[in-house]
């Protein structure tokens, strides 16, 4: 199962709002198989793994299988969706057991993939390194359960606790290390959002250009449209979508949502808009104000928080989170603690 998940991983970033699923097929006591779900829309992690089998084994691989266990580290699909079922598939080639990570919570599955197996004769047990499996796929089970996208609060704050400049410039705080990671992070995630000073002051690109990925979604909050058109968030590297009061609309890449009265129930109403969009997840990276209303909504699930060695004699305070301290990191002359959320809704 720890090689499932191994492999589950190549999928990050490009799947959603799938799960990542990764499928290790033994028989003999020798490994003969594996594959992942590497791209939505694409083939499933059992296809794969089963197709691994008949290309290495064009002889024997109905042998093989049939005395196979098939090690999938989330429940075989029951439904037919951009693929075939993957119940339906490992019951064809008559394998004799499926050992489980996570039972799928989507409703088309939900148990109904073990249901087909075990009425097939097929051996099944489940739960086998379930909150590893789960860590995995957060992002999916938090866009199935709670309807709603798996939200991250990231920042960078000064060893003094400032989080901006008072003056409307841009004036770094973290090193360059810790911002290559960060746009890491951002081809991780569906979406990345900041708010409209956020835009005005720094003109962020919002991009993942230090690190080998695709660019994430853009979001931002504009309640009156005030951001002009030639800033970077309007460029062709990436999809835009503009939260705002006034109008929808496209433009290009860029897409104008309306929402009413952004005054009151931000968060609750940018994370619904988003799980309608089948966005899975969302880093929130800016500015103060917008972090600090998540926070308020206890609206997250992670939060990601760079400390500089650098101190400043004024500027904006930094957020005030609480929450279970995860991991710290000493990343060159940056500190990264990183935030786990239990009181979320």
């Amino acid at each position: 199962m720890h090689r499932c998940l191994w492999l589950a991983k190549n999928g990050l970033g490009y799947v959603s709002p799938n799960p990542m699923v990764g499928c290790v097929i033994v028989s003999g006591g020798k490994i003969i198989g594996e594959g992942y779900h590497a791209k939505f829309g694409q083939a499933h992690a059992e296809v794969n793994a089963i197709q691994s089998v008949l290309t290495q084994y064009p002889d024997h691989a109905h042998e093989l299988l049939k005395e196979a266990t098939v090690y999938v580290s989330l429940e075989p699909c029951a439904h037919f969706g951009k693929t075939p079922p993957c119940a339906d598939l490992l019951i064809r080639h008559e394998v004799k057991k499926v050992v489980i990570g996570n039972t799928d919570p989507f409703p088309g599955v939900n148990g109904k993939g073990i249901q087909k197996l075990s009425a097939a004769g097929i051996d099944v047990i489940q739960g086998i390194e379930e909150k590893e499996c789960r860590h995995l796929n957060r992002r999916f089970f938090t866009r199935i359960e709670k309807h709603r996208p798996f939200i991250i609060l990231k920042w960078a704050q000064t060893a003094n606790g400032f989080f901006a400049p008072l003056e409307p410039v841009q004036k770094w705080i973290s090193s360059a290390y810790s911002k290559k990671l960060v746009h890491k992070w951002r081809t991780e995630e569906d979406a990345v959002l900041v708010g409209k000073n956020t835009v005005l002051h720094d003109n962020p690109q919002l991009s993942a250009r230090e690190w080998s990925g695709r660019n994430p979604l853009r979001i931002v909050l504009d309640r009156n449209l005030d951001i002009p058109l030639g800033h970077h968030i309007f460029d062709h590297q990436a999809k835009t979508i503009v939260f705002n009061e006034l109008k929808t609309d496209v433009k290009d890449n860029v897409h104008y949502i309306q929402m009413e009265d952004m005054q009151h129930y931000l968060p609750q109403k940018i994370a619904f808009q988003l799980y309608l969009m089948d966005i899975q997840s969302v880093i929130i990276e800016g500015g103060a104000n917008i972090l600090n209303q998540f926070i308020t909504a206890a609206l997250w699930d992670e939060a990601r928080v760079f400390t500089a060695a650098v101190n400043w004699k004024t500027g904006i305070t930094a957020p005030n989170i609480h929450g279970i301290v995860e991991e710290v990191l000493s990343l060159n002359s940056d500190k990264l603690i990183l935030y786990k959320n239990t009181t979320n809704t």
